[in-house]
């Protein structure tokens, strides 16, 4: 059963009781917060472990984690999007992240730090109950994995937006959590070496996708083995990166493949598909809570009062010049990604029609983000449509595997990748592959799935100077100092001065 339909209540149930303090949702169900549930009980009760689990994974669609936020820092960021909207909306925030003109108070990376720690601390919680209980081992290592399979990703994201960042493994005391040790820097290094032994966890303790004990929608197996190859694609351990995609793709991890149709995958129907590895879960309570808050809304078609017809978002985030012109000819995956509004109207896919390019603020917009109000499933609340987030799919493990297979000098592999992905693209064969190639593939595949910026930093490693021309080419300006976001100022007061600022932004 989905993990959606199974658990909805107790979603809608966990979130409330964590932000108001209310710890009854329905005539039928009494869950207390993630965090009050007693750890006696969830040692002994599976239900409720199950319910502490949940908890975790409830924390990606809370507020700005994966919202308007993470849209913000991680397509805005990069070269595959502008700012958009009207010229001069949210101009110290959006404009100044468009820009990398960004300084630490921009509330919004505030936002993220704060719900990502949120994530890491939900998680520490369920550990800490999960870790002495009395469960049935094979389920109690199992619950371990999901739950240090998410603590992993929160932290592989905080790392990537801000460098080394404050460790935090365990449940501390709000003493603790202002006291220096809790509010200084780990480095880098530390940071992977958890992320890495979290995700090392989950490859051996988690449930095969499709398998007896697997939910859709929830941590597997492959997922960790998928994850855990894009870090070390990171940390340029190339054999590690290399085997674990390998395992994937060769279904040793659990049954994967490619979707048919590449513009089905970002639709309702394309939800957790053979392709998926895992996705930040969504779909419809009585309180129109299990949604990414304003995700598909921030993104969507903007008509700023024009021609007086209700628009369909906020318009941000929309694809830049500079990735149409990555796109090769006959490319199908450029219409499956970008909107384009054409002067006289276009139709969308389900039938809905934008009058004109003069009654929208933009030319372009995320398809991938789209979620029909009129054909796809929703409770009437435009900030809280239930599209699903794509976090890693089978695609994105493939290139990992091409650019890791080309690393170590096995260019026929990294050839069978890319031909893999080409025949749904409407693009031929190649007869070879050069790492700049895996790039461009790479790009074009993943474009407006909110990793290119992050990427680019990592590519620039490897051949410095990369990420500066692709800002160039975009229009900006690319810094020493981009390479990672400021610490938000906020999180620097709170700490007494003891966590350091990152270079270049004091």
């Amino acid at each position: 059963m989905n993990l959606i339909l199974k658990h909805k209540h107790i979603w809608c149930c966990l979130l409330t009781a964590a932000l108001t303090g209310i710890t009854s949702c329905d005539s039928y169900l009494d869950v207390k917060p993630q965090g009050q549930i007693d750890q006696e009980a969830s040692a002994l009760d599976p239900a409720t472990a199950q319910k502490l689990v949940i908890g975790v994974y409830n924390t990606m669609w809370e507020g700005d984690m994966h919202g308007f936020a993470f849209v913000q820092m991680t397509n805005i960021a990069s070269d595959d999007a502008d700012k958009g909207s009207s010229t001069g909306d949210d101009m110290p925030n959006s404009g100044a992240l468009d820009n990398l003109t960004m300084d630490a108070s921009v509330g919004t990376m505030n936002n993220i730090w704060r719900l990502f720690y949120l994530g890491v601390s939900r998680a520490n919680q369920a550990l800490s109950s999960l870790d002495g209980s009395t469960l049935d081992e094979t389920l109690k290592n199992q619950l371990m994995g999901e739950v240090r399979f998410l603590r992993a990703y929160f932290y592989f994201e905080l790392v990537r937006f801000f460098g080394g960042v404050p460790l935090i493994d365990k449940v501390i005391t709000p003493q603790e959590a202002n006291s220096a040790p809790y509010q200084t820097k780990a480095t880098e290094d530390d940071i992977y070496a958890l992320i890495i032994s979290d995700l090392e966890y989950g490859v051996t303790n988690l449930a095969i996708k499709g398998g007896p004990n697997s939910e859709v929608g929830r941590a597997t197996k492959g997922a960790a083995a998928g994850m855990l190859a894009k870090v070390m694609l990171y940390r340029q351990n190339w054999q590690r990166a290399f085997s674990l995609s390998d395992s994937v793709i060769t279904q040793k991890v659990g049954a994967y493949g490619l979707a048919d149709n590449y513009f089905e995958i970002f639709r309702e129907e394309g939800a957790n598909n053979e392709e998926s590895l895992f996705e930040v879960q969504t779909g419809i309570n009585s309180a129109c809570e299990a949604a990414i808050a304003n995700f598909a809304e921030c993104q969507a078609p903007r008509a700023g009062g024009k021609f007086g017809w209700a628009d369909l978002g906020w318009g941000f985030g929309t694809p830049s010049q500079s990735l149409l012109n990555e796109y090769d000819d006959g490319d199908l995956r450029e219409a499956a990604t970008v909107m384009t509004i054409n002067p006289n109207g276009t139709f969308l896919f389900d039938g809905f029609r934008i009058p004109s390019r003069d009654s929208v603020e933009n030319d372009r917009y995320n398809y991938k983000s789209y979620h029909s109000q009129i054909d796809e499933s929703n409770c009437g609340n435009r900030g809280r449509l239930p599209k699903n987030l794509r976090i890693l799919r089978l695609a994105e493990v493939l290139l990992i595997h091409a650019e890791a297979a080309l690393a170590l000098n096995n260019s026929g592999a990294a050839i069978s990748d890319i031909n893999a992905l080409h025949p749904r693209a409407g693009l031929g064969p190649v007869g070879s592959v050069t790492r700049e190639s895996i790039w461009h593939e790479k790009r074009v595949e993943m474009a407006m799935e909110y990793d290119r910026f992050f990427d680019l930093i990592r590519q620039d490693k490897l051949q410095p100077g990369r990420a500066a021309a692709a800002f160039t080419a975009h229009g900006k300006t690319f810094n020493a100092r981009n390479r990672v976001f400021p610490i938000p100022q906020r999180q620097i007061d709170l700490g007494g001065g003891n966590l350091a600022q990152n270079d270049g932004y004091n």
